[in-house]
């Protein structure tokens, strides 16, 4: 017979005695609260880094950037948006405006630089992170938009604290609030406009460290290379020299004219083929209007590799009648010279300023007071160059490369840039030229120079028929040709002269850079 089996024992709990739990028991309740308290802190840790997560999420400067509709005419706010020109004076204010963006750089996810550019200004712009106005994400996005893409910005113009000289205004910078795209850019930039700002001398300098931007790729990208300081500054002064042109000729009783340019035939003689309004000027001084102007087209067929010849330029031409003598023609011209030198340096030194910083040149000389313009004959220019070495046996002309070296001779001797030719041998002249009434090979005709380059031509012109037949003859020309043009003074014309201007040599001649222009 087996053994009773005995029954299992179980563990007692333990019973609070009179004094309280026991030591165990509190260790026990410590142990549990200390992992309670554990769990709901990195529950409220969690909490907290997903709301802060929801919060960084959450752009609150989106309404202060981005791009704007395609249709910008939606509404129209009216409200002022300035010129980049005029900050110097708005230290304080907030402003709108429109500009290119010329480069950029950011500092870290928090700040980026934005240079602006409009045509020859640029400023420095500053976006910073900054709460409830500017954030992460559009300081991001402004520092991914693209060089040359057009934005719309608005900031405070704040003084910079030191002169910013990546800028043309270094004196003020803009702490950006607002910016919106108005165009980007979505082809591969040919060049930078910065390279193609930049002078000869600091490419050199820099080694391979700047990149040169040659002339082709300028032309074959004009719309890029048009955009530059220099060539914003180069067409301004463009303008300038047609505007004071027009001032000075109206001040002095001229009308201006439009003479057709398809024509039939040629206008002008001679192993080029103009088409200019010489002739139609002549036709307006037979109709009595006295005096007159033309600014228009005029082409010419002949090599224009050349950094002063082109086959297609704008003329500015004048025709007056004569009273007495035709050097009331050229005292007339070397007023209205006169008047576009100083119309140029007070009313654009800035932009003369700006060509000057790309190609540098000598400041332009020219004289003023009671000793006037200085005016050579032909034959004293050949005697000038004869003495510098020149072989007189070659001087039956003037070569383009005698006029450079005529022109240094005349800024040692005389001291200045700027001078007339008078009295041309007659056969260097076109058909239409008026003979030296006392020496029939020479003519009533002149140039205009500077720093060595023709810039104007000029003559008193033959108002007889019957002697313009004959040197039309001379130069191999049927007179049957153009006897409409010949007409006009069988009918009666005034003794009458007058001169044409090339507008691009004009306004380039003092940078010597004239493919630029055109």
């Amino acid at each position: 017979m087996s053994d009773p089996t005995e029954p299992t024992k179980q563990p007692q709990p333990e019973v609070e005695g009179q004094d309280g739990p026991s030591k165990s028991e509190l260790k026990k309740r410590a142990k549990a609260a200390e992992k309670e308290k554990k769990a709901a802190e990195k529950a409220a840790k969690q909490q907290e880094l997903a709301a802060q997560k929801t919060a960084a999420e959450v752009d609150y400067a989106a309404e202060f950037y981005g791009p704007l509709p395609l249709h910008q005419s939606q509404s129209r706010p009216r409200i002022p948006r300035v010129d980049l020109s005029s900050l110097s004076s708005r230290v304080g204010e907030i402003v709108l405006l429109r500009a290119r963006i010329h480069n950029s750089r950011a500092q870290g996810s928090k700040m980026v630089f934005l240079n602006l550019r409009q045509r020859t200004e640029s400023v420095q712009a500053l976006m910073i992170v900054t709460p409830e106005k500017v954030s992460k994400q559009m300081v991001r996005w402004a520092a991914g938009l693209a060089t040359e893409s057009i934005v719309l910005v608005e900031g405070l113009v704040k003084q910079s604290p030191e002169t910013i000289k990546s800028a043309t205004i270094g004196t003020v910078e803009i702490d950006v609030s607002k910016l919106f795209l108005i165009a980007g850019v979505e082809a591969v930039l040919p060049f930078s406009v910065e390279d193609a700002d930049r002078a000869e001398a600091d490419i050199e300098a820099s080694g391979s460290q700047f990149n040169r931007v040659l002339l082709d790729t300028r032309l074959n990208n004009r719309v890029v290379d048009l955009r530059s300081h220099t060539n914003q500054a180069i067409f301004k002064l463009q303008a300038a020299v047609g505007d004071l042109f027009r001032q000075f000729l109206a001040s002095n009783g001229f009308i201006e004219i439009h003479s057709p340019k398809l024509q039939g035939a040629a206008t002008e003689s001679g192993a080029s083929v103009f088409k200019s309004p010489q002739l139609a000027k002549q036709m307006a001084i037979a109709a009595d209007f006295e005096r007159v102007y033309e600014i228009g087209p005029v082409f010419r067929a002949e090599d224009s590799n050349t950094h002063r010849h082109l086959t297609e330029f704008m003329g500015l031409d004048l025709e007056m009648t004569i009273e007495e003598h035709y050097h009331e023609v050229m005292e007339l011209l070397d007023g209205l010279f006169l008047s576009l030198f100083r119309g140029l340096r007070e009313e654009f030194k800035k932009e003369i300023e700006v060509v000057n910083k790309q190609f540098p040149a000598e400041e332009f000389k020219w004289r003023e007071g009671p000793e006037g313009t200085l005016k050579l004959t032909f034959k004293e220019a050949v005697n000038l160059l004869v003495e510098d070495g020149v072989p007189r046996e070659t001087m039956d002309d003037i070569s383009t490369e005698n006029e450079k070296r005529l022109g240094r001779i005349v800024r040692a001797k005389y001291e200045t840039d700027y001078y007339i030719i008078d009295k041309f041998p007659m056969e260097l002249r076109p058909f239409y030229t008026m003979p030296d009434p006392t020496d029939p090979t020479l003519s009533n005709s002149y140039d205009f120079f500077m720093r060595g380059e023709e810039i104007l031509s000029g003559a008193q012109r033959i108002h007889e028929p019957k002697l313009l037949e004959q040197q039309m003859r001379g130069k191999g020309i049927d007179p049957e040709s153009m006897k409409g043009y010949l007409d006009g003074f069988r009918l009666g014309c005034s003794p009458h002269g007058g001169g044409g201007i090339g507008l691009e040599r004009d306004a380039i001649t003092p940078v010597d850079h004239l493919e630029l222009v055109k």
